[in-house]
């Protein structure tokens, strides 16, 4: 792309930002257009990445970064008759939401486009999940996405490359340039792929606690805000839960065994902070669009899918449709499935017992995260495989007494034995102490939800 007279070069960009100068809709869409076309060099990008991450963009800016980010590639049409909605989660541990809510949604009457991502850090990867499971697809054209929409009426795919392709670049240089918490950022790549999707109604969970990008309910307050404000002036009824992110979520974390917890939860089983989690933000997604009158009969509605297991039905369906053999998922989906018999099971399993006796008081899901990406569950880079069969069952929940001696926590691993660093690392993660200092906090702390 030749810069003509009028036009801003890249590096008078990059200074305008640095010095606080607040980019024109043209500089931005200069910026986008210089990344996609790859006439941006990269270090020029990593400098307009740190420009951005340390002075901020104020709303029009980042609304023009989505947008034109939005536009980098294919944007998707659907039936007008058809309800589209998605909801998408800031990332945590044993986060297998998707998985029960997309199946959900449509045995509700919804359409469901889920585009997921794979784990980078210590939060799990939907996608990595989905495909430790034999046979699964991830990847598939817009036709067939709209084909399994009209006959499902949910997939979960990977982001395809027509798709936001500058947000692809973007992040990942916003990955190894340090820039990946930032408001601006984080809300232009979010909110540009959920615009492409086509949506009419987006929930989005934005966590906070020791095991989030948010530590604060602070911050993320603010992120939240940005992606509800963007959201809604991109047309899409949009509205945020804010949960909290300390403790794990149900009681497995690594990719098989979170599958088998989700398939758990659509045959109307499983722990109820994953229930619950799973119908508060189905029944904000419902109420939203018009599908419900209140949040609580929108949470209803999820609820008696989960009991009469249609969304199960779904979930079924969903596999078949993305390259899952008929036989494994009928039997995933079965009251008394073997799901070993199709899931990778690790090698070896060790249990940790508690070293007093008292009240769990809670259990931080990022230093069991942390051990299990060692482990081989989680990657550094994007390239790397990892291992479906590496994870924990949590044997224990807070609030519950506990006896020294009895076991609070299930490993899953593929070498012979934990090291003591990863022992002494996973006894640290549970905090006993005594029952009157127990508070039981809630796991959803506040709703935005749009008027």
């Amino acid at each position: 792309m030749s810069h003509t007279a009028g036009r801003s070069s890249f590096p008078e960009m990059i200074m305008k930002k640095r010095d606080s100068v607040q980019l024109s809709p043209e500089e931005i869409h200069d910026f986008v257009e210089g990344v996609t076309s790859k006439t941006m060099q990269q270090s020029q990008i990593g400098a307009m990445l740190m420009a951005i991450w340390q002075k901020g963009m104020d709303f029009d800016e980042t609304l023009e970064l989505t947008k034109k980010m939005m536009n980098s590639g294919e944007v998707l049409h659907w039936s007008q008759d058809w309800l589209v909605v998605d909801k998408h989660s800031t990332g945590g541990v044993g986060d297998k939401i998707s998985l029960i809510l997309a199946p959900a949604l449509a045995a509700c009457g919804c359409k469901v486009p889920m585009i997921s991502g794979r784990g980078l850090g210590h939060t799990g990867g939907t996608l990595d999940k989905l495909e430790s499971i034999p046979g699964f697809k991830i990847n598939l054209t817009v036709e067939e996405v709209k084909q399994t929409l009209q006959d499902v009426g949910c997939c979960i795919v990977g982001q395809t490359e027509t798709l936001v392709p500058a947000d692809r670049i973007l992040y990942a240089i916003r990955d190894i340039t340090s820039t990946v918490d930032s408001v601006p950022l984080i809300t232009a790549s979010i909110m540009s792929k959920k615009a492409a999707e086509g949506l009419s109604a987006l929930v989005l969970d934005v966590k906070f606690g020791k095991a989030a990008l948010c530590k604060d309910l602070e911050s993320a307050l603010q992120l939240a805000q940005s992606l509800v404000t963007v959201g809604n002036k991109l047309g899409i009824k949009t509205g945020a839960v804010l949960s909290r992110m300390d403790t794990p979520i149900g009681r497995c974390v690594g990719h098989t065994l979170e599958v088998y917890e989700a398939l758990e939860c659509l045959k109307g089983h499983g722990p109820d902070d994953l229930r619950n989690l799973v119908t508060t933000l189905g029944g904000c997604l419902l109420q939203m669009s018009g599908r419900s009158a209140t949040l609580e009969d929108g949470e209803n509605a999820i609820s008696e899918v989960l009991k009469s297991r249609k969304a199960l039905q779904k979930f079924q369906d969903m596999l078949v449709a993305q390259g899952v053999n008929a036989e494994t998922s009928c039997s995933l989906c079965s009251e008394n499935a073997e799901y070993f018999q199709y899931l990778q099971r690790a090698q070896y399993q060790t249990e940790l017992r508690a070293v007093d006796d008292g009240t769990v008081l809670g259990v931080d899901g990022k230093a069991i995260a942390d051990v299990l990406h060692k482990l081989g569950a989680g990657r550094s880079k994007t390239e790397d495989q990892i291992k479906y069969s590496v994870g924990a069952e949590l044997l224990v929940d807070p609030g519950q007494p506990i006896q020294k001696g009895q076991p609070w926590i299930r490993i899953h691993h593929d070498c012979e034995k934990l090291s003591s660093q990863q022992q002494q690392n996973l006894e640290g993660a549970l905090d006993i102490g005594s029952a009157d200092v127990y508070q039981d906090s809630p796991r959803v702390a506040e709703f935005i939800l749009p008027n």
